[in-house]
């Protein structure tokens, strides 16, 4: 069951004003949307996209796995069938898009850079348009530099970026400098979005059971910490509002070595503490850790422990 945008009303009202001084000013806009996982920042932008109805929209993001230089760039490129002819050396629109068979012709960085913009200024052209990148915290350091040139650029594009936190990123003080970038620029839109609050929660309930859930919004914000990603994967789990609090009663099942993690997180622990203290690695640790948020309906670390100590007293008192 698809959970409705609800509580970025005022996020989306934004952006369409954005929009409107991009047809009204010809120049970049940058739009910086930025939260934690799950807390709707793609849904927030599909929806500006859906909203602005522009006739160009160039959109792209990192590749999961092996990032390659110009990642975004070659995304745009990979989704236009055909590709239009640019004003763009072949050997370097070959790199550019990622081509199996590049050219053994190198370009220097700098070059190549200048070329990526011409080659985005040629595919927008006159015409208002919206660039869209996701996930910008995940993207190369060739993306990320592309990005930064393209909001000070003098094109007719709202530049929508999505992205978690740049300490999170894969180039941390790259991704840092370039979202300072876009939000120093002027008439520029930054906004970090928030869980939802539990009256919220209760929208996306009646939107599902219409008015036979009211008294599960605030079990439901506590068990998802309000992310909206956690309320989607927890209203597929259930066919309705009996089911749903009968399903928000069962206990949590932990794994064993979850329990391990979660006493680590309880006792103050950091990932690299409960790596060395378990004999696993500091990344085998992370994936616990976001499986434990996401099975707690934590949303945080500090979140989590707190739970952990809670189950902890109702046990003995049980």
């Amino acid at each position: 069951m698809p959970v409705p945008m609800v509580g970025r009303a005022a996020e989306l009202d934004e952006l369409r004003r954005a929009w409107e001084r991009v047809r009204g000013g010809g120049r970049c806009v940058p739009a910086v949307v930025t939260g934690l996982p799950g807390t709707g920042k793609s849904t927030l932008a599909a929806a500006a996209v859906q909203v602005a109805a522009p006739e160009v929209v160039l959109s792209g993001s990192a590749r999961l796995h092996s990032p390659a230089p110009y990642d975004w760039l070659a995304a745009v490129l990979a989704a236009l069938c055909p590709r239009p002819e640019l004003p763009v050396p072949p050997a370097a629109l070959a790199w550019l898009a990622q081509d199996p068979d590049v050219p053994r012709e190198r370009y220097a960085p700098d070059a190549l850079l200048r070329l990526a913009v011409t080659a985005v200024r040629a595919l927008v052209g006159d015409r208002p348009a919206v660039l869209l990148v996701e996930d910008l915290h995940a993207l190369d350091p060739a993306s990320l530099n592309l990005i930064a040139e393209l909001a000070g650029a003098d094109l007719p594009a709202l530049l929508v970026v999505t992205s978690r936190p740049p300490d999170t990123a894969a180039h941390p003080a790259l991704a840092a400098r370039v979202l300072e970038r876009l939000a120093g620029i002027p008439g520029g839109v930054r906004r970090q979005l928030s869980p939802l609050a539990a009256p919220q929660v209760g929208q996306i309930l009646g939107h599902a059971f219409g008015d036979a859930a009211p008294d599960l919004a605030e079990v439901v914000w506590r068990r998802t910490g309000g992310n909206p990603y956690r309320i989607t994967e927890l209203l597929a789990a259930v066919d309705g509002p009996d089911h749903l609090a009968e399903h928000l009663r069962e206990p949590v099942d932990l794994t064993a070595r979850e329990r391990e993690v979660l006493g680590c997180l309880a006792a103050g622990r950091s990932n690299k503490q409960i790596a060395g203290a378990l004999g696993i690695s500091v990344r085998t640790v992370t994936v616990h850790v976001s499986n434990l948020l996401r099975k707690t309906g934590a949303a945080s670390r500090t979140e989590a422990a707190l739970w952990a100590v809670q189950r902890d007293a109702g046990a003995r008192t049980g």
